[in-house]
């Protein structure tokens, strides 16, 4: 397939592209900072580097030309506190991302999400929910942006063909083993590798297991 992903100069962005490159997908980068990404992926042939802004729609309209699907590893730095922008950014950038794919046809989004992006399939959990309020808490900004996503994919994308993986606290651990359903289910747990988050958005090119859905994903 030919991949459009967004995030791709951070930690999971780098992983998608590197995972996508491996099951033999081409893949177009869109950035602000090419030189964010390795020489490596600059010099290879399998990547288009679209250099721009996210709520340039020519720019993202130049991006999503001839893409069968987005991933989509784009989330807020939670370590930037209450200097993280109150405006929900990154909300209005997947506005914009969201229209072109709609005017270009393209309806497959696997998108990064968070547990506090609610779930009508979510039960309690006494961890998620302390996980969920100290984000809200300290990194509030960063939170209603997550929230705002959510609301926004499910929203402007309810035509897409979007799945909004859910990650728990995020881990630099080579195992791509993950587990998938839903917070409170006895199955997930607190912590996913970077690395697991990347196979998994991958495999859903090729499955509707989660279309639609919001799953939690973690380690075993």
């Amino acid at each position: 397939m030919h991949l459009l992903i967004l995030g791709g100069t951070g930690p999971c962005g780098l992983l998608l592209i590197q995972e996508a490159l491996e099951a033999g997908h081409t893949v177009v980068v869109l950035v602000r900072s090419p030189q964010k990404l390795p020489d490596s992926m600059r010099s290879d042939p399998s990547i288009t580097i679209v250099e721009g802004q996210l709520t340039d729609r020519d720019t993202v309209g130049k991006a999503l030309q001839g893409v069968d699907a987005v991933l989509s590893a784009l989330g807020p730095p939670v370590k930037k506190g209450i200097f993280y922008p109150s405006d929900t950014p990154l909300a209005h950038a997947y506005s914009v991302v969201i229209e072109v794919m709609k005017t270009h046809g393209v309806k497959r989004l696997i998108a990064l999400g968070t547990a506090s992006i609610k779930d009508d399939h979510d039960k309690h959990s006494i961890v998620f929910a302390a996980l969920v309020s100290g984000v809200a808490i300290f990194a509030h900004n960063a939170y209603k942006d997550v929230v705002a996503i959510g609301e926004l994919i499910r929203g402007q994308g309810v035509d897409l063909d979007s799945t909004i993986v859910r990650v728990p606290v995020l881990t630099n651990d080579a195992e791509k083993t993950v587990v998938a359903g839903y917070i409170g289910d006895g199955k997930v747990k607190p912590k996913l590798s970077r690395a697991g988050f990347a196979s998994f958005s991958l495999q859903q090119l090729t499955s509707d297991e989660w279309a639609g859905k919001a799953p939690l994903i973690s380690s075993p």
